[in-house]
């Protein structure tokens, strides 16, 4: 039976050191990639619309739709120009496929990071570098939150993207192979980008899915 500690005495508790270290593999797209950056556009006259109150419809004609500049304003781009993949999305990722393997989400949350290769030059958003690739024009119908039916133009990477995906990861709690076979699995079973099977608001439709390249 373990012996309480006198009255008076302070149990010592030893904390170890951050053990962190960084792996970085090379994914690739086994299924479309698609974006969908809400623009800056979109949140002004989002804006307008809350500071102008409940009076802000009235007579209010409803404005054109600029196809191709929504297309363009749906893809995040650094500074440079390159355009990426919000790191977060990989992240998010990681943390999702936990529930596959049986370890808990809120200490994934603590222990797996994504390090950006730079930031949307917009909103900030950190940004994983497409390194393969170039987005094309496509357009899906979709169903607004208010239940209204939308066309809503998206940039889309076929099937064979790439990006250099850097985790940075608690030793303590993941080996390097564990670290490898949890973004293997979020690249099978969960993905990223609009219409991953593990969107949250639908089953999705199989759209940014990714392996880890067999050379890593």
């Amino acid at each position: 039976m373990a012996k309480k500690p006198n009255e008076g005495q302070v149990a010592q508790l030893t904390i170890p050191a951050p053990n962190f270290r960084v792996a970085s593999f090379t994914v690739v797209g086994t299924a479309p990639l698609v974006g969908n950056k809400f623009s800056a556009r979109a949140r002004a006259e989002m804006r307008a619309v809350m500071e102008a109150g409940p009076t802000s419809k009235k007579g209010k004609k409803r404005e054109p739709k600029d196809f191709t500049r929504a297309y363009e304003e749906a893809i995040h781009r650094d500074a440079e120009g390159w355009a990426g993949i919000p790191a977060p999305a990989f992240r998010n990722a990681m943390i999702s496929a936990c529930k596959t393997a049986g370890f808990f989400m809120s200490r994934a949350k603590l222990a797996l990071f994504i390090l950006a290769d730079g930031v949307d030059a917009d909103d900030g958003t950190p940004l994983v570098r497409i390194t393969k690739g170039e987005p094309r024009y496509a357009e899906h119908f979709v169903r607004n939150e208010s239940g209204v039916c939308d066309l809503r133009p998206r940039p889309l990477w076929e099937v064979g993207w790439e990006a250099t995906v850097r985790v940075r990861f608690d030793a303590d709690q993941f080996t390097l192979t564990d670290v490898a076979n949890l973004l293997s699995r979020a690249g099978i079973q969960v993905g990223i980008g609009a219409g991953r099977p593990d969107s949250s608001n639908s089953n999705g439709m199989g759209w940014g899915l990714f392996a880890i390249k067999e050379n890593e």
